[in-house]
């Protein structure tokens, strides 16, 4: 991956991410609720990572976050675009 000191966070709305079912998997509840209590009070500390897929973009890496981001009523997210491989 390309240095992330060259890459920009971006924010980009919720309802343009779709996970795919491969990264569906098993969501502990328990890791986004506490990931939830720390974007409260600490901010969103790590970007989800992201590719764009025509109109949309595809999670890479971060569902915990996105669902902890989720469960707090966010309509944005915090990620990086990466290339798909």
């Amino acid at each position: 991956m390309a240095d992330r000191a060259l890459m920009k966070d971006q924010m980009i709305a919720i309802a343009d991410i779709y996970v795919p079912a491969k990264k569906r998997g098993p969501v502990d509840p328990a890791k986004v609720d506490a990931l939830a209590a720390s974007i409260l009070e600490n901010g969103q500390q790590s970007p989800i990572l992201v590719r764009r897929d025509d109109k949309r973009y595809v999670l890479v890496e971060g569902l915990h976050r996105l669902e902890a981001c989720k469960a707090l009523g966010e309509s944005k997210i915090a990620c990086l675009i990466v290339q798909a491989r």
